[in-house]
């Protein structure tokens, strides 16, 4: 197709007779680039592949197909599909230049193998050995000593369980933090994420018992008792570190969802769809009597199945 995309409404013809109009497109949530176009005949919505797509004019779509093959083409199953109104991509519409809540973007299956996530931990050992080589390590250390600094294990108060008034529902809580980088201080507005879990969902979260959080010299720093129904899970989707929502699914019922590439959790934190390798991190957390909350603000690195711990 090129550059050129059909308006919704074109009118949508197979070489032997018109069959339908244009109803949505559906895009690629990573190249953005339009895959199908979703035609709406007779009460009936199907996808076409832009490779079935001969010309597009203003007011028209012609198909290379006829209308027994057009028939073909299958039914859209809408459940598996979110529209731009139900998740944030950015520049998505202004590269598709459609209205809001007319692009369809797939909800993907669970990624088996990510080949950019093979070459960025690739790219990232390669790197880790450059920096590691002992003539090349005391000149970076002195340069940029300041950035390397123990784990920052304080506790940091960033709310009140009074927000949270139902069970197995995601409640946000924004905060904010100071930070050092090099020679520079900053502070930066965060987020994470609490559960108050119901009996059940406790009790998949801590399944394999009390979660256990080390400083960098392997030392015990704080350990979540199974016991406290109220869960922190760290604000960055474990794929590649993008902030995520609660939202109400379809199908799937209330969930975290990441608008990146579409990851999707449950209340507990465990991956139902999407490109993330392991489930959302939780955080070590303090709840006092008078119901403020604190966390240790722990971080992990993304795109890994095992947690491995950069802050």
């Amino acid at each position: 197709m090129g550059s050129v995309q059909p308006k919704i409404k074109s009118k949508v013809r197979c070489v032997d007779g018109e069959v339908g109009e244009v109803a949505h497109v559906i895009a690629d949530p990573l190249s953005l680039d339009v895959s199908h176009i979703v035609v709406r005949a007779n009460g009936t919505e199907r996808q076409v592949p832009v490779s079935a797509i001969g010309a597009v004019r203003d007011d028209a779509v012609q198909l290379t197909c006829n209308v027994a093959q057009f028939s073909g083409f299958p039914e859209l199953e809408r459940e598996d599909y979110v529209s731009s109104k139900e998740v944030e991509i950015p520049h998505l519409e202004d590269r598709i230049r459609v209205e809001p809540g007319e692009v369809l973007v797939p909800l993907p299956v669970l990624e088996k193998n990510c080949a950019r996530r093979s070459f960025f931990a690739g790219f990232i050992k390669v790197i880790g050995a450059l920096i590691g080589l002992p003539l090349v390590w005391p000149v970076l250390r002195f340069i940029m000593k300041p950035m390397y600094v123990p784990y920052d294990n304080h506790w940091i108060k960033i709310g009140n369980i009074s927000k949270i008034k139902t069970d197995d529902v995601g409640v946000q809580y924004i905060f904010k933090k100071s930070f050092k980088d090099s020679v520079l201080e900053r502070e930066e507005d965060k987020n994470h994420w609490l559960v108050k879990a119901s009996p059940e969902t406790l009790k998949k979260i801590y399944r394999h018992g009390d979660i256990t959080f080390y400083d960098e010299k392997g030392a015990v720093v704080w350990v979540n008792n199974q016991t406290v129904p109220y869960v922190a899970f760290s604000g960055k989707c474990p794929h590649l570190g993008c902030g995520y929502k609660w939202r109400s699914h379809k199908t799937r019922g209330q969930v975290f969802l990441c608008p990146c590439h579409l990851s999707i959790y449950d209340a507990t934190g465990m991956v139902l769809d999407g490109p993330a390798p392991r489930s959302l991190d939780v955080l070590p957390i303090k709840v006092a009597a008078s119901g403020d909350i604190e966390i240790i603000d722990v971080e992990y690195k993304a795109g890994k199945k095992e947690q491995v711990r950069i802050a």
